[in-house]
């Protein structure tokens, strides 16, 4: 009778307990029940955006043929990639893609880094914001808009340059959008403008968040303004950098299609160095209107980007298991 009686007290007890935890899982999802709700848009949006899109990769492996349907279409194995590689232009347009974001990740790191150590030195509140809001508005702009300021620099009827610039030092004026060799700086400058004003406003954020009490123990053993970004501002903006590094590594096969389309006027004879693997697939897409090619392009680029970022946090972990992304 003891034993039965011990034996039912702990059931008794176990009940109890399991009942408290339910109590308490309901009284949780009530809590953040309205979170959920604000979640909601989002994550449907992303469901439908992102991730149903994603049974459409199997365009990349079949010859389509929409008059009986995507999963209806014959398969042709890996058909579909050859159109990138088996062309002239193939060395060209990778080339090209992975040359220009390399230039984009260091070009545009470095001037961001030294865009927001400059901001953030200055003391008016009035003065920072004013700069802030010039970096970041050419990142607002539409392509359509910076392709027009840029041709208003270096049309060759009625640009500044041709017209006001090089006359101003006994310079001929040049073909800007005939002449292939000046484009990739071209390029480089238009997306530094264009697009450092981003990864600016993360590193004004990340100075903003060290602690003051670093810059006056640095200032108490006699350190500079210099050496106070070197040894205590640049170290606090390695996680930052390795963050955005990372995820512009993950698109290192992909190229700003808007970029390297409208802001040369889609030049013939710009193409040795314009053409990228995005621009090149948009073109062979109006030419031959295959679809599979296509995707399968998307899905190598897709591919590769995958790789170089698990490689390359990988690399980082090694190094800098803080830093690391995962």
């Amino acid at each position: 009778m003891a034993f039965r009686k011990v034996n039912g007290t702990e059931q008794g007890t176990a009940a109890i307990a399991a009942a408290g935890r339910k109590k308490s899982k309901r009284v949780q999802f009530r809590k953040w029940l309205p979170v959920f709700i604000m979640m909601a848009p989002a994550l449907i949006y992303l469901l439908i955006n992102n991730y149903l899109p994603m049974l459409g990769l199997v365009i990349a492996f079949k010859k389509v043929n929409f008059s009986i349907g995507i999963f209806q279409s014959p398969w042709c194995g890996l058909d579909n990639f050859k159109f990138l590689f088996n062309t002239s232009d193939a060395w060209t347009i990778t080339r090209n893609t992975l040359l220009y974001n390399f230039a984009f990740i260091i070009v545009n790191t470095l001037m961001g880094i030294l865009i927001a150590v400059l901001i953030s030195e200055i003391r008016s509140k009035k003065g920072k914001t004013i700069y802030q809001s010039s970096v970041l508005l050419p990142f607002l702009m539409s392509y359509v808009i910076v392709s027009y300021i840029v041709y208003a620099l270096f049309s060759g009827d009625n640009g500044m340059l041709n017209n006001t610039i090089l006359p101003a030092f006994g310079m001929e004026p040049v073909n800007w959008y005939a002449e292939a060799k000046y484009w990739p700086v071209i390029l480089v400058v238009v997306n530094c403008w264009k697009g450092v004003g981003y990864g600016t406003l993360i590193y004004i954020a990340a100075i903003a968040g060290i602690d003051s009490s670093y810059y006056e123990a640095a200032a108490l053993d006699g350190a500079g303004k210099l050496k106070q970004i070197f040894y205590v501002t640049l170290p606090a903006l390695v996680p930052s950098i390795i963050t955005l590094t990372l995820l512009n590594i993950g698109r290192i096969f992909y190229s700003d299609f808007s970029l390297f389309y409208q802001v040369p006027m889609n030049s013939g004879m710009l193409y040795a160095t314009t053409q990228t693997i995005d621009t090149y697939v948009y073109r062979g897409l109006l030419t031959l209107g295959d679809v599979g090619m296509s995707s399968a392009a998307g899905f190598y680029q897709s591919c590769v980007g995958f790789i170089l970022v698990m490689v390359s946090n990988l690399i980082v972990k090694k190094i800098s298991p803080d830093n690391a992304l995962f």
